[in-house]
């Protein structure tokens, strides 16, 4: 048996004593809650407010882009507006202003006297006046101030040229005729210039500015006294103002006036016959039928207005008549007048028949023996073969 010089003794099944860190706690165990999940974890302290706020800066900035485009879009309309109510009052203006040049033209041609012209130029003038008035009282959008300032301007041109015309009729006295027509061009020039203004110093700048400013829809509106420049040039207002100054202020026409008949003829399905005053003429009648006067200006002036008549009669019954007039017709010029759509009844076809032309008499015309003439004609249903 052996013994250990240390004196102790180990035990075989004895396990050595074991000791917890002294710094590690033991966790504690809490028990479930009944009735649910776990609540989540409050926020921390300010989360709330910082969100509240953002969502009211995201709300304000939706607010306030809002209120960009709608005010956008209403000062669009508003200016549309504007400019589209300017124009619609411009409108009947610029086309009262530009009805003055046909009803110069017709005055020019229709006038039987020197003082009803001037009456009439007077009257025009007025009335351009009239519409400079309704004119000034328009207020026009800020942007186009300048260009109604033109508009202006070209209707008082308009007025001082009519009123121009008027003034060179009183004041011709003895003047020639070509002097006087000399001086009414330079009036009818300032007619011309008021349509240049018009349409390069108002409409154009005025739908230049509305297409910079985005306006779609509204036209400036056009006007033109002066459509055909021949009407105011020295070598027309000559020939009229010949032919007036031949009729003195008591109504006594002067000088030579007068027409000639220069020829009848009977067209029908590409048939031309030209009837005869001794020599009965056969008229093939078809529905295209067509009685052409051709007559000349055999006086020295320029003649207005003059009726052409063309009768048919039966047996010395007139069963057809129709009268048309000739607006104008200068010193040696030659017309062709043409009566068609006749119509001629049962009782002209089978017998001999008379067709009458006249060319209606013109102040201070003396002799009608040349004005007139009278065919025998039979009239007959052309053959289809």
């Amino acid at each position: 048996m052996s013994t250990f010089d240390d004196g102790t003794e180990l035990e075989f099944f004895e396990e050595p004593e074991t000791h917890e860190a002294p710094d590690k706690q033991r966790r504690r165990m809490r028990p479930r809650r009944p009735g649910g999940p776990r609540r989540p974890a409050p926020p921390p302290p300010g989360a709330v407010a910082l969100a509240r706020l953002a969502g009211l800066v995201a709300l304000a900035i939706v607010v306030v882009v809002g209120l960009v485009f709608w005010v956008g879009s209403c000062q669009g309309k508003t200016r549309h507006d504007e400019y589209k109510s300017y124009m619609d009052n411009m409108q009947p203006i610029a086309l009262s202003s530009a009805g003055a040049g046909p009803a110069l033209v017709s005055q020019l041609r229709s006038a039987k006297t020197l003082t009803e012209l001037q009456s009439k130029l007077e009257q025009l003038s007025r009335q351009q006046q009239q519409n400079y008035d309704d004119a000034v009282r328009l207020r026009p959008p800020a942007s186009l101030q300048t260009a109604h300032q033109q508009a202006l301007a070209a209707l008082q041109l308009r007025a001082i040229g009519l009123t121009g015309l008027a003034d060179t009729l009183a004041q011709a006295g003895s003047k020639s005729p070509s002097q006087v027509a000399s001086l009414l061009a330079k009036q009818g020039q300032v007619l011309s210039a008021s349509d240049l203004v018009w349409a390069d110093l108002f409409k154009l700048p005025a739908t230049q500015t509305m297409k910079g400013f985005g306006v779609r829809g509204v036209v400036a509106p056009s006007s033109q006294i002066v459509p055909n420049p021949e009407v105011i040039s020295p070598n027309s207002f000559e020939i009229v103002y010949a032919r007036l100054h031949s009729t003195n202020a008591g109504g006594k026409v002067t000088g030579l006036h007068g027409s000639e008949l220069v020829s009848t003829e009977a067209v029908a399905g590409g048939s031309t016959k030209e009837l005869s005053t001794t020599t009965p003429t056969t008229v093939n009648v078809a529905a295209n039928l067509v009685f052409k006067v051709a007559f000349r200006n055999a006086g020295n002036f320029q003649e207005v207005n003059v009726p052409v008549s063309l009768a048919v009669t039966v047996f010395g019954k007139t069963v057809l008549k129709k009268t048309k007039h000739v607006p104008s017709i200068l010193k040696g010029q030659t017309v062709t007048v043409s009566f068609g759509n006749l119509n001629l009844p049962t009782s002209a076809f089978g017998a001999n028949a008379t067709v009458h032309v006249k060319i209606g008499k013109v102040p201070g015309e003396t002799n009608l023996a040349n004005n007139q003439a009278a065919y025998q004609v039979f009239f007959s249903l052309g053959s289809s073969g």
